[in-house]
């Protein structure tokens, strides 16, 4: 039996559509920020570490025309949606869809492959929170099925000398992010951190590293999201390109 609640969306981002079941989760600004964040070079060869169904690689297709992107992706439902966005849009050429784990992603796509690897990570801890009902959405939003360790540990893997890793996350964790990530040798190079509104303190981060890269970490200004009227800020309708 057809699923209803399943949709096609516009994303506003090259004419691409994307596939997705509202009843799990739909995207949202944090994926556009990361996409946006990752300024990889045309042709590049790059991964997106828990892809849901597929919104990171369409929008990178549309900004920065890399020539693939793997889109890893643990749950079968989420994978088939993704492989939907990606026949919807005839971009099987350029976007390819890995049904599996972080655990084992380098082994199916190739160490040492990569330029660039892109994630938005589950940000909550294994049991930490309340869990959801549903388990497509506790996936996407607990570390279920991999830990940070592992997002970072895949990427690590996938990319090339001086290959560079892109992930957002919250606040909370930025001491683990950094740690997790200069233990496998990705080193901090780019941080720019985003407030809800000006004024507020900072929910989410943005991190660029370098792998096997020289101590140096640089902090952007920051981004707001709203004004204060709870409008976009014309930062984030130029992300949006609205």
């Amino acid at each position: 039996m057809e699923d209803k609640t399943i949709r096609i969306d516009d994303t506003g981002f090259g004419g691409y559509r994307l596939v997705q079941n509202p009843r799990w989760f739909c995207y949202g600004v944090d994926a556009v920020l990361i996409a946006d964040f990752a300024k990889m070079k045309k042709g590049a060869k790059a991964a997106d570490l828990g892809t849901g169904t597929g919104i990171i690689p369409l929008i990178l297709k549309h900004k920065y025309d890399p020539e693939q992107v793997f889109a890893v992706e643990v749950q079968p439902e989420v994978a088939e949606l993704a492989r939907k966005t990606v026949a919807i849009n005839d971009l099987q050429e350029c976007i390819r869809v890995v049904e599996g784990n972080v655990k084992t992603a380098a082994d199916l796509i190739g160490k040492g492959t990569l330029d660039a690897v892109v994630t938005n990570p589950p940000y909550v801890t294994r049991g930490a929170g309340i869990p959801g009902g549903d388990p497509v959405k506790n996936t996407a939003r607990q570390e279920t099925e991999g830990s940070l360790e592992d997002f970072v540990r895949c990427a690590a893997d996938l990319l090339k000398e001086k290959g560079d890793f892109y992930m957002i996350h919250r606040p909370a964790r930025l001491a683990d992010v950094v740690e997790t990530c200069r233990k496998f040798r990705l080193e901090p190079k780019e941080m720019q951190f985003v407030q809800p509104r000006e004024g507020k303190a900072p929910n989410i981060f943005l991190i660029h590293c370098v792998k096997y890269g020289g101590p140096e970490l640089r902090f952007l200004d920051p981004i707001c999201v709203y004004d204060a009227e709870g409008n976009y800020t014309k930062e984030i309708l130029s992300i949006y390109e609205r």
